[in-house]
């Protein structure tokens, strides 16, 4: 079928390639995408075909000709439209350099997206492990693997991907909006109607649970002094939760609730200030430190009650990554992050859904972690939580603008109707 294209390209335009898309290019806007890229880059284009799937289950696929006046410029283009997976119809290997260095990529490695992606090793495509953004593709050609690897993980004489040649992305099909208003549509609002965004992450979460997913909370201490935490050992106790993500704050604070009464020195039960109260918190950690960390404080029945002595009843690992501003801290707690980051990879592997709650840093650093096919749920009273995941990248988020307290308390209550009316 005919197809348009932009503007015929002037004489000096010699500098040719094509690349083809596939998949759900046209309700996943992808394919304007592609060429609104070519075009802003200063390059010009011609779909050469087009064959356009003709149910939304279909997929499409788009042969382009994409020109450029320079080499170097086309070069740069075709890496652009790369990460929206545009590839090159010329079959080659992706091209690979050793690492010099422990710590530092070679110059002009590539660089990975959360999408899946593929290079071709030996004529074959090869899907790379371990999908992250933000990270380089290491290769063992004698197995035949590649795998996504953090920089800081990078060894000298290691096989680095350089260049886009021989790499591929899928990017993940976007869902289908119907029409509404624009406030309505957005990743983010305070105008959502909360109720059908609370429905919508319970049947998530549910259908992750039924399924034998691997359900991940990240959570901010704010969980703890709204007086939210039996909501999440609910959670905890019914199986909705297989890992636990967060810092020093919230453990501790669970742990002064659960010995004091307290968080932050305030009485959760009345809004009451303790005197001394502002203490408890330090006399929580010390208590712990004294008794040996907090699995062993449930083991001799000094910790009764709270968040983390759930995940320590129901055998729920759990990773706290410190940060500067940490008093004590716990035993448990991380405080290289380095060695957090790691950890946190390696308990990510294999997660099907994660639910965000009240932690701006924390939730930015899982979500740099996590692949784009995992389902994500950010709940924050404040929009730029969410504005800030999605611009990084983790445009799969799905995001509510609320208080913790009646969150959790509607997400309960939707779980128990969703498990009522099983079959």
């Amino acid at each position: 079928m005919s197809a348009p294209s932009s503007p015929p390209p002037g004489p000096e335009t010699h500098c040719v390639e094509d690349v083809e898309v596939r998949g759900h290019i046209i309700d996943s806007l992808i394919l304007p995408k592609v060429l609104d890229c070519i075009t802003a880059a200063g390059g010009s284009f011609r779909i050469k075909q087009i064959a356009i799937g003709q149910s939304r289950h279909d997929a499409s696929h788009a042969l382009i000709e994409v020109r450029a006046p320079a080499a170097e410029l086309l070069q740069s283009i075709l890496r652009t439209i790369a990460d929206h997976g545009a590839v090159p119809t010329v079959d080659r290997d992706c091209l690979l350099e050793a690492a010099e260095v422990d710590g530092a990529f070679p110059e002009g490695f590539y660089s990975t997206t959360n999408q899946r992606t593929e290079v071709r090793l030996h004529g074959r495509w090869t899907v790379v492990e371990r999908q992250e953004m933000d990270c380089g593709i290491a290769v063992e050609s004698a197995r035949e693997t590649a795998t996504c690897i953090p920089m800081c993980e990078v060894r000298r004489g290691m096989s680095i991907v350089v260049g886009h040649a021989g790499v591929r992305v899928f990017p993940e099909p976007r869902p289908a909006r119907g029409a509404s208003f624009s406030f309505m549509s957005s990743a983010v609002s305070t105008e959502k109607p909360k109720g059908a965004a609370i429905r919508q992450i319970a049947r998530q979460l549910h259908q992750s649970a039924r399924a034998g997913g691997k359900s991940v909370l990240v959570g901010g201490p704010a969980i703890i002094h709204t007086g939210s935490s039996e909501y999440i050992c609910e959670l905890i106790r019914r199986g909705y939760v297989h890992l636990l993500l967060a810092g020093n704050a919230l453990a501790t604070h669970d742990i002064e609730q659960s010995l004091f009464r307290t968080s932050l020195g305030v009485r959760l039960d009345c809004g009451d200030v303790v005197e001394h109260g502002h203490e408890h918190h330090l006399r929580a950690i010390n208590r712990i430190r004294l008794w040996g960390g907090i699995a062993a404080a449930v083991e001799q029945g000094h910790l009764t009650s709270g968040i983390m002595y759930e995940c320590v009843q129901h055998q729920v690992p759990f990773l706290l990554a410190g940060s500067i501003r940490d008093d004590g801290p716990l035993p448990e707690v991380v405080t290289d992050v380095l060695e957090a980051q790691a950890r946190m990879r390696q308990l990510l592997a294999g997660a099907t859904f994660c639910l965000m709650i009240a932690t701006t840093l924390h939730s930015i650093a899982v979500g740099n972690l996590l692949p784009a096919w995992v389902q994500v749920a950010c709940v924050d009273i404040s929009p730029s939580t969410v504005i800030k995941l999605s611009d990084r990248g983790s445009f799969q988020t799905v995001g509510l603008v609320t208080d913790v307290a009646p969150f959790l308390r509607q997400l309960l209550y939707e779980l128990e109707q969703l498990s009522s009316s099983r079959p």
